[in-house]
């Protein structure tokens, strides 16, 4: 490859450039730089004059102006805190992150902004990820090595492995680690720069740390439900681990003194797990959970693409043995723009129970909608007492049916704004058989992912809307009420910030759900099973919808959120 002389000068310039300049030797770099442009050799010194000390200048004045920089002898904490994780990872991980270039390093394309707002809300979402300049699809934005990164393998060593076994839950010992650097090594801890950065609990809020005035905003909301089985269950984890006789506390009182693992602290250590805690599964001895210090203060868009995850250090020729952390950006990023990376394709009732916010236009926001269906055998007919209800010949095959396949008769199901789970068809469609849709066949041996007959799939159709509309209906206010209230915004801020979050929320939720009654009236329309001779000649009723709170006829099922909960391989058991 032949270089012009103007790009060899450009590459000499790149060679240097974390070399001291003069405010005038600055000037005449730039001004070569820009000349190397106007003559045709852009790749190159485009880059390099995108990365030079006067867009460097511009890049920090901007973030000044704004106050997401400090000036010089700030004392802003946070201002400081940035710096020291910065120095850490640089001076204990090798982490470039300079916005110069160096020899084999490119300019560290990420600035730490010390306050972030939602661009819909205009909520605070605390500490972000700036890109310092124009950012193109593909680049790689961070390297963070696995030795910097929380792990069970690091909370073991720090805290003991006689007192966190290799069978422990990953959760539980990261919680204890947490605990342990903050609380109990304190000044002496070596994550002390990355711990300083980590939120205080009101700064994330999570549901499950929320006092009962504002979760009373919620009332009608599944994520109640789910929210106070998680409360209930970290309580018994803490009390299981570290409270009574055998505890830990108890124990081993000089790794865990009671006044450092409260429940407080424990509250705490959970929230930023649940928050912040990346799966990574490209490693080399299987997936682990991790806090990855640097990367972790990047914010969730539903929109992204890019997911944080691991691989082996090192170049596609030499492999240090060693593994990191790496993200690449998955689209364009303009300069002093935020960056975002995908949590998963969460609901925002997931997002509001674990991270503490929610997400307008959320693409993946969903509503749990109880479908319960009583199979009308003998026993449980001759239990209500009434004459006029015959018994469902098929109820106690049905009921076998669902023993078989592991389904309660009170089953939880996500509905989604287009679209609601093939999963709730199919049980509905089990539950409204009559003898002559069977036409004497076993259920067994039907397909129940295709329609059944006509009459069938009125009844389905109809049973959805039944139990939508009974959801819609457990809210106390209309979602009139709520859009009014957001509406008038002075009379919006004076609630806290939980409570316009929860505002938002139920609205959304309600929103969803009229959608979905609509769109199944307009499909019982179009496909002609709104005539009720047609119902009534297919028996299409031969079970009893009940009430999704009601536990009369047995324990109610785990909610489909808290089933998507446990799939994420968290340490509760949410029934």
């Amino acid at each position: 490859m032949r270089f012009s002389s103007q790009t060899l000068l450009v590459l000499c310039v790149a060679v240097t450039c974390t070399q001291a300049f003069t405010p005038s030797q600055r000037t005449l770099r730039n001004q070569r730089l820009a000349m190397a442009v106007d003559s045709g050799d852009s790749e190159w010194s485009k880059a390099l004059l995108e990365n030079s000390g006067s867009q460097i200048d511009a890049f920090n004045k901007e973030m000044k102006l704004k106050g997401l920089m400090p000036e010089k002898n700030d004392a802003n904490p946070k201002f400081t805190a940035n710096t020291n994780l910065i120095q850490w990872l640089t001076t204990e991980g090798n982490v470039y992150l300079s916005e110069e270039s160096s020899w084999g390093e490119a300019p560290h394309p990420l600035a730490i902004s010390t306050e972030t707002k939602d661009e819909i809300t205009n909520e605070s979402s605390g500490r972000g990820l700036l890109a310092r300049r124009d950012i193109n699809d593909g680049d790689e934005l961070l390297r963070i090595p696995m030795a910097l990164c929380m792990t069970k393998s690091a909370a073991r060593k720090a805290v003991g492995k006689d007192v966190l076994p290799s069978e422990i839950n990953e959760y539980l010992a990261m919680a204890c680690h947490l605990i342990y650097e903050r609380n109990v090594r304190g000044e002496e801890s070596p994550w002390k720069p990355y711990l300083d950065v980590l939120p205080d609990i009101d700064e994330v809020n999570p549901t499950f740390t929320w006092p009962d005035e504002d979760l009373a905003f919620l009332n009608g909301s599944p994520v109640i439900a789910a929210t106070k089985s998680l409360q209930m269950k970290l309580r018994r984890e803490y009390d299981a681990l570290l409270g009574g006789e055998d505890g830990l506390l108890a124990k081993y009182p000089d790794r865990f003194p009671a006044e450092a693992f409260n429940f407080k602290a424990w509250e705490w250590a959970f929230t930023m797990l649940f928050s912040r805690a990346i799966r990574l599964r490209s490693l080399k001895q299987g997936e682990t959970l991790a806090l990855v210090p640097y990367a972790d203060l990047i914010n969730h868009s539903p929109f992204s693409q890019a997911y944080i995850d691991a691989r082996q250090n090192g170049d596609w020729l030499f492999k240090s043995g060693d593994e990191e952390v790496i993200l690449y950006a998955d689209r364009g990023y303009r300069r002093m723009e935020q960056i975002y990376i995908s949590y998963g394709p969460k609901s925002n009732a997931e997002l509001l129970l674990l991270y503490g916010f929610a997400v307008e236009r959320n693409p993946f926001n969903s509503v749990d909608v109880t479908v319960s269906i009583a199979p009308r055998t003998a026993s449980f007919v001759k239990e209500l007492d009434d004459d006029t209800i015959p018994v469902d010949p098929l109820a106690e095959e049905k009921a076998a049916f669902l023993e078989q396949v592991g389904r309660d008769a009170t089953v939880d199901f996500p509905c989604y704004a287009d679209r609601y789970p093939v999963e709730m068809l199919e049980y509905l469609r089990l539950m409204q058989m009559t003898p002559e849709d069977t036409r004497g066949k076993p259920l067994a041996e039907f397909d129940y992912s295709r329609t059944i007959s006509l009459g069938n799939e009125a009844a389905v159709l109809t049973s959805v809307i039944t139990a939508v509309s009974r959801q819609l209906s457990n809210y106390p206010q209309s979602e009139e009420d709520d859009a009014a209230l957001i509406k008038d915004k002075s009379l919006f801020r004076l609630l806290s910030y939980n409570q316009r979050m929860a505002v938002r929320h139920r609205r959304n939720e309600k929103r969803l759900l009229k959608r979905t009654i609509a769109a199944l009236e307009k499909q019982l329309q179009q496909q002609g099973l709104d005539v009720e001779d047609l119902a009534r000649a297919e028996g299409s009723t031969l079970g009893q919808v009940l009430p999704g709170d009601q536990r009369k006829y047995g324990m109610k099922q785990k909610t489909s959120l808290e089933d998507r909960l446990q799939k994420m391989g968290l340490p509760v058991d949410l029934r």
